[in-house]
């Protein structure tokens, strides 16, 4: 019959210590009997040692030797059973020069030779083994007999019997398998524990499971859209799937390491450690927008899963400015409608040159105003995205000026990145001159560039920033907007625009404006290319920014 294997883990396990757990104990009373023998054989064959010592060290069993002849109830007989039983030998045998008995414990083997060879004894050295002779098998040992010159004369035999060594190490067994037992039901105890232990947290799953379960973990982690970081109890990182490495730049090594180590100081570190209490937490990292949410475990570890919003805040931007650009126009088109009836009422009164010049000079504003744009700005997008956001600025009040200062050529390595900046800074600044009522509100951009580096300076007239926030503005997830507001996605504008100032190598800061209000600057290395033709003469722009 075919013995199956248990497939549950915890059975399993109780079977492999079981397996072990005797084994060992097995292994160990056989390696503990093994050197016992030895020992006892050692003990027994040296206590006969001494005692062939103690006897050739009788001058009288010499004198007897050397004057009396061998014989059953002489005096060397007597002496060498006296002290066979004084010492619980099996045998004391006397023997002379020539191997003869002088003495034995069948006293019919007294005159005959010994069944061993005592060549060795007789030239004088002393002897240890285990031996069978006429008595049976005995630990024996054999010392030279001298006489007062020191002369050998003769030898003394002594034996222990094998069976006396033999019933030590049986009469040691029990005890030995009562200690081994109690090991063994200690290590069953243990081995019973162990498993009920893993019973409940592998809640029973079999090997095949787990096994299966793993690598459907690893393929999910790995082929999700999220990322997703686990951490143990001392915050290092236990887990990082594909995702949260794309997103949070991390190297394959950092699996082990501290939050700390991998990550610069930062809102992102912070949310990730769990320093930032609250759920979907947005964080930028890489210039890429992130919600986070923190759920710890049971072992004292969290698990972070990071969802990348970029795209989507992105997009709501765009429709931001959409829905601004919209609002523009609808005004544009209430201002132009006006117009136009001014226009039919010259006309119908007959005054067709003051009509002519009422256009001419309609027309000639917003024309003006496009084309100082793109003389300035000869970059696409760029001058697009400013002729839109003056007419945002216009309906909202505020007037959108170009600084004389500026000048950007059409040599941008990526204008989508200026785009953003720009964009941010200009949504921020129009935020905070409408919280600020005054005269002539506006808002003042200047482009230009030192070499191969951009600079931007957006420049307001609204209440300023504070000294003590300069530096917390451009965190992400902090705003100076009401909490109604900044749930609508507001506290990332300012922090992209640092997020992507630094990774050109540049930087962003805020100071306060002469006259009230603040001055946003942000320096972008390397953000024109020097190999792109420049284009020589500027752009003509339409009033609604587009090419004519």
């Amino acid at each position: 019959m075919r013995i199956r294997w248990p497939r549950r883990v915890f059975a399993q396990v109780l079977t492999a210590q079981l397996a072990i757990t005797t084994g060992v104990t097995v292994l160990a009373t056989g390696l503990f009997l093994a050197p016992l023998g030895h020992a006892l054989d050692d003990q027994a064959m040296r206590r006969a040692l001494a005692i062939a010592q103690t006897a050739a060290a009788d001058p009288d069993l010499v004198r007897d030797l050397e004057h009396t002849a061998p014989a059953a109830r002489g005096p060397v007989q007597s002496s060498a059973e006296r002290i066979r039983r004084a010492t619980g030998a099996l045998y004391v045998v006397v023997m002379d020069t020539r191997g003869v008995r002088w003495s034995h414990t069948n006293a019919a083997e007294i005159g005959h030779h010994v069944s061993t060879d005592p060549a060795r004894t007789l030239a004088g050295q002393e002897v240890r083994q285990i031996d069978t002779g006429t008595l049976g098998r005995s630990a024996r040992a054999k010392v030279p007999l001298r006489d007062g010159r020191g002369e050998i004369v003769g030898a003394v035999s002594v034996g222990i019997g094998y069976d006396s060594v033999h019933g030590l190490l049986l009469g040691a067994i029990p005890g030995l398998l009562r200690y081994a037992g109690a090991a063994l039901a200690a290590g069953v105890l243990a081995a019973v524990g162990v498993a009920r232990s893993l019973r409940r947290r592998t809640h029973g799953v079999a090997t095949a499971d787990i096994s299966a379960l793993l690598d459907e973990r690893e393929a999910m982690l790995h082929g999700i859209r999220e990322g997703v970081v686990a951490f143990d109890r001392r915050g290092r990182i236990r887990l990082v799937n594909d995702e949260a490495a794309r997103l949070l730049g991390l190297t394959s090594d950092a699996a082990g390491r501290a939050l700390d180590e991998v990550l610069p100081p930062g809102r992102t570190t912070d949310v990730l450690a769990g320093r930032v209490a609250g759920s979907d937490l947005l964080a930028v990292s890489g210039g890429r927008v992130l919600v986070a949410n923190r759920v710890p475990t049971r072992d004292g570890g969290a698990v972070v899963t990071l969802r990348d919003r970029t795209e989507l805040e992105l997009l709501g931007r765009e429709l931001d400015s959409t829905q601004g650009l919209l609002d523009a126009l609808r005004a544009q088109d209430h201002e132009h409608a006006n117009q136009l009836h001014t226009v039919r009422g010259l006309l119908e009164l007959g005054r067709y040159d003051m009509a002519v010049e009422f256009v001419a000079e309609v027309a000639s504003a917003h024309r003006a105003s496009a084309e100082q744009i793109a003389e300035r700005v000869h970059d696409p997008l760029l001058s697009a995205l400013l002729v839109g956001k003056a007419a945002i600025a216009a309906e909202r009040g505020v007037s959108l000026r170009i600084s004389s200062a500026t000048l950007l050529p059409d040599a941008v390595v990526d204008p989508r990145d200026l785009v953003t900046v720009l964009g941010n800074l200009i949504d921020n600044a129009l935020d905070a001159t409408a919280e600020r009522r005054c005269a002539e509100p506006f808002v003042e951009v200047e482009l230009r560039t030192e070499g191969s580096t951009a600079v931007v300076r957006v420049s307001d007239t609204g209440p300023g920033v504070p000294p003590g926030m300069r530096d917390r503005i451009f965190a992400e997830g902090w705003s100076t907007k009401s909490a109604t507001v900044a749930s609508r996605g507001r506290g990332i504008g300012l922090a992209l625009v640092r997020r992507l100032a630094e990774r050109y190598g540049g930087m962003a800061r805020v100071t306060a404006r002469a006259g009230g209000g603040a001055v946003f600057t942000v320096v972008l290395p390397e953000a024109l290319d020097p190999a792109l033709p420049a284009s020589a003469a500027p752009r003509q722009l339409t009033a609604t920014g587009e090419s004519p």
